[in-house]
C-alpha cells in the first residue's frame, strides 16, 4: 500500500479521544455514587451500568444492519426522526465506533470498580466471606449478564432494525429541537479526495 493511500482523520480521532474522556468522567462518578448508598441500591447501579452498555450495543448494531431507504420515504412524509435516522445510516461507522466500542468499554471499566466497591461493603456486612470468592462470584455474575445482554440484544437488533434506529432519531431530533445541538453533522470526512464532509441530511 502506498503512503499516499493511508487516510487518517485526526479530527474525528480527538473527537473519539474527547468524547471518551468526558463519558469516563460522567460515567465514573456513577460509580463514586455506590460509595454512599445502601447495598441494595449499588447493585440497582451496577445493573444500570450494565444496562446502559446492552442499549448503547444494540443501538450500534441496528444502526449498522439497517439500510437507510425506508427512511427516506418516512422523511418525505414527515415522520418525526426520519432525517435523524438518515444520518445514524449514513454514519453507521461512526456511530457503532461510538456505542460499541467508546460506551461499551467505558461501562465495561466502571462496572468493574463498581464491583470493587460493592465486594467491600459485602465485606463490611459479611466479615467471615473471603474477598477472593466473592471478586470471582461477582466478576462472573456481571460477565454472565453483560455478555447474555448483549446477544439477546443483538438478535433484537437485527430484526428491529428500522424501529430501533427511528427512535433513536427521534431521541437525536428532540434533542436537537430543545437544546440547539446538530448531533452527528460533519462528524467525520467521507469525500477523501476533496476533504470535505458529505452533507447529511
Amino acid at each position: 500500500m502506498r503512503k499516499n493511500d493511508i487516510h487518517i482523520n485526526y479530527r474525528w480521532v480527538l473527537y473519539v479521544c474527547i468524547l471518551t474522556f468526558v463519558l469516563s468522567i460522567l460515567m465514573s462518578l456513577s460509580s463514586l455514587l455506590l460509595e454512599n448508598v445502601t447495598l441494595f441500591v449499588a447493585f440497582i447501579i451496577l445493573l444500570f451500568i450494565i444496562f446502559i452498555g446492552i442499549i448503547f450495543d444494540v443501538i450500534g448494531i441496528a444502526v449498522t444492519s439497517a439500510d437507510e431507504g425506508p427512511f427516506h420515504s418516512m422523511a418525505s412524509d414527515k415522520v418525526y426522526g426520519a432525517k435523524y435516522a438518515i444520518r445514524l445510516v449514513k454514519n453507521a461507522d461512526v456511530v457503532s465506533n461510538i456505542c460499541n466500542d467508546v460506551v461499551g468499554d467505558i461501562c465495561s471499566v466502571v462496572s468493574g470498580v463498581s464491583v470493587a466497591i460493592i465486594i467491600t461493603k459485602l465485606i463490611e456486612i459479611f466479615p467471615l466471606l473471603k474477598t477472593t470468592y466473592m471478586s470471582i462470584a461477582m466478576s462472573a455474575v456481571v460477565s454472565t449478564l453483560t455478555i447474555g445482554g448483549k446477544a439477546m440484544g443483538k438478535s433484537i437488533a437485527i430484526d428491529n432494525n428500522l424501529t430501533i434506529c427511528l427512535f433513536t432519531g427521534k431521541i437525536l431530533a428532540a434533542i436537537h429541537d430543545k437544546t440547539g445541538i446538530e448531533i452527528l453533522a460533519d462528524m467525520k470526512t467521507k469525500n477523501k479526495k476533496g476533504g470535505k464532509a458529505d452533507r447529511n441530511v
